[in-house]
């Protein structure tokens, strides 16, 4: 299978070679110099900072006597992925196009449905959907955007000529998490090897959260000037609690969970020592069914009975929108260049993964003959879980995905499995290449912004295709080099 590795040029045997490519020269001679020893002090330095800022994740599988989940380290690497200038402007005007045409395409199926009525999409995908929600029908938000805050996942393959192809593996438009890591990452690096930016012409990300505060704020309701922000958290057992703490915390605004909330006169307010004071915009990291007890799960406890009366009414934001996850998920994944195409006229920067859509027969039939050669996904799925990786299962694994395709094939997806590029990882038996991906954060307010770069997840396990941090996988700081 070809190879492509993000700092050595490939030789035409497929295997890598010294030469390091050219954006990476600088940091190759700075790497070559370094004394092991002094690297694996500094991985135990950053473990030790990152455990006691807090900087943890809960794995639900896991569960302490109390029933929450498992706090674990998302692991460090300390060897960064570099991507030069022009390399990050391509990419950058990719996902601003892909952005824009999702959510012309989310304002679309609540409003006119001009994409459904041109046969573009089969109508029976969007409102069938788990997550079309019936009541954002007509419902207009503040300029007609849905998803403000977008995660983009993004990998990197070779071509047939040995060349890195860069391809979006999947839009997270409902509660998109992990750019904490990247803020983090990027100050763990700083702290350890201040010489390197220095050597480097790195491009900043620290300004992040004024960007997501603006961006929130340009979403307010008409109804005031100087909007009140606030993050909405299901609580401290949430798995991305650090992150709802954090970002609250760096963009100056109240952390609330759901108690902290109520409604009067179809206005949102929360409580205070001070007295009730009105909220106008709610960065939410509570998924839809939790939101309002009165609309969605009743038993609900994380959100806010009333709070959706006061959305629709206008006086009050969500961030992001109610219903947004139904453009995330992976079954209108496929349809995604036919909306650059449909709603901007364009063709798209980005390309997708080619896909097999397992609901066709045709595409079913396909997967069920090639399952030990691809990768299948449930279209619902998140985290890595839900997930086959054909050349990696076992022969029971490969069955039990059968009898699920079979069972219920409008549930599933396939994709080929695609040799991710690699970069060079400080792992125990020193630097060796380990799989990984990108996820750039893309803001949209009264335009589409970004800080460059974004999250880069490493599958630390030699041979593992799988990133995610539920799955063992880590983080790195990203680079992007200005001219």
């Amino acid at each position: 299978m070809l190879k492509f590795d993000e700092m050595f040029e490939t030789q035409p045997d497929g295997s890598l070679g010294n030469r390091a490519r050219a954006h990476y020269q600088a940091y190759a001679r700075w790497l070559a110099a370094q004394d092991p020893q002094l690297m694996r002090s500094r991985r135990e330095e950053a473990e030790v900072i990152f455990r006691r800022v807090g900087i943890t994740f809960a794995v639900y599988g896991d569960k302490d006597e109390d029933g929450s989940g498992t706090e674990r380290l998302i692991p460090f690497d300390l060897i960064p992925r570099i991507i030069d200038a022009g390399e990050w402007a391509t990419m950058e005007a990719g996902l601003v196009q892909r952005v824009n045409a999702l959510n012309r395409f989310i304002h679309d199926i609540y409003h006119d449905q001009d994409i459904l009525r041109a046969g573009v999409i089969p109508r029976e995908q969007i409102e069938g959907n788990v997550q079309f929600r019936p009541q954002m029908v007509g419902v207009d938000v503040p300029n007609n955007i849905y998803s403000h805050i977008s995660g983009i996942d993004i990998v990197r393959a070779p071509d047939p000529q040995g060349r890195g192809e860069y391809y979006v593996l999947e839009d997270n438009l409902r509660v998109p998490s992990g750019v904490s890591y990247m803020l983090e990452d990027r100050k763990m690096m700083m702290r350890l090897f201040p010489d390197l930016f220095s050597l480097h012409r790195v491009a900043p990300v620290a300004h992040y959260p004024d960007l997501l505060l603006e961006t929130l704020r340009a979403s307010s309701p008409a109804t005031t000037a100087e909007p009140t922000v606030v993050v909405l958290t299901p609580g401290m057992y949430n798995s991305a609690y650090f992150e709802h703490a954090f970002l609250a915390q760096q963009m100056g605004v109240e952390l609330v969970e759901g108690q902290d909330l109520f409604v009067k006169d179809r206005f949102v307010y929360m409580r205070t020592t001070r007295g009730p004071r009105r909220v106008d915009v709610i960065y939410r990291r509570v998924d839809d069914d939790f939101l309002d007890p009165e609309v969605f799960r009743p038993g609900s406890t994380l959100g806010c009975a009333g709070l959706m009366e006061a959305y629709r009414a206008g006086h009050v934001s969500l961030c992001n929108a109610v219903g947004t996850g139904v453009a995330d998920d992976k079954s209108i994944y496929p349809y995604v260049p036919d909306m650059i195409s449909f709603y901007l006229g364009e063709k798209p920067i980005l390309n997708n993964v080619p896909t097999w859509m397992c609901r066709r027969n045709e595409d079913l039939q396909y997967t069920l003959a090639h399952l030990s050669e691809l990768v299948v996904k449930e279209v619902h799925g998140a985290g890595g879980y839900g997930m086959l990786v054909g050349p990696a299962a076992s022969k029971a694994e490969i069955e039990r995905f059968r009898a699920a395709l079979l069972a219920n094939p409008q549930g599933y997806i396939a994709q080929p499995t695609l040799s991710l590029s690699t970069c060079p990882t400080f792992v125990d038996s020193g630097v060796a290449p380990r799989h990984i991906d990108l996820r750039p954060f893309v803001l949209s307010g009264r335009t589409v912004q970004m800080v460059p770069g974004g999250l880069t997840r490493v599958a630390l396990k030699e041979g593992s295709l799988v990133v995610n941090s539920s799955q063992g996988g880590g983080t790195k700081d990203t680079w992007i080099l200005q001219d």
